[in-house]
């Protein structure tokens, strides 16, 4: 009962984020630091591709002030964690680094 719950919870904080409004995903709205920017660099292109289109498109409803019509939302069973095995990468490697500079 408690993993429905969260379920349920985890997907109307999703909703009310508003990012799946404008065709946006979670990894979509990740802030650049270097080591996103690294893991965009290694993304294959066509991932990187759709990224640019959908940061493109939201970037043109938002200074239009509109949304996509609902069915062209982003929903919360559809998003997925595209840049998050490319992102652990790098953060393992920089402290990995760190640590042999320590040495």
């Amino acid at each position: 009962a408690t993993g429905k719950l969260m379920h349920g919870f985890r997907k109307w904080y999703y909703n009310l984020c508003g990012f799946n409004k404008l065709g946006l995903m979670r990894d979509d709205t990740i802030n650049e630091d270097p080591d996103v920017k690294e893991a965009l660099r290694r993304l294959p292109e066509a991932y990187y591709n759709e990224r640019m289109f959908r940061v493109k498109r939201a970037m043109d409803l938002s200074m239009k002030q509109q949304i996509l019509p609902k069915e062209q939302w982003t929903k919360y069973e559809e998003d997925v964690h595209y840049l998050q095995p490319y992102l652990e990468e790098v953060i393992r490697e920089r402290k990995e680094r760190e640590e042999w500079m320590k040495k």
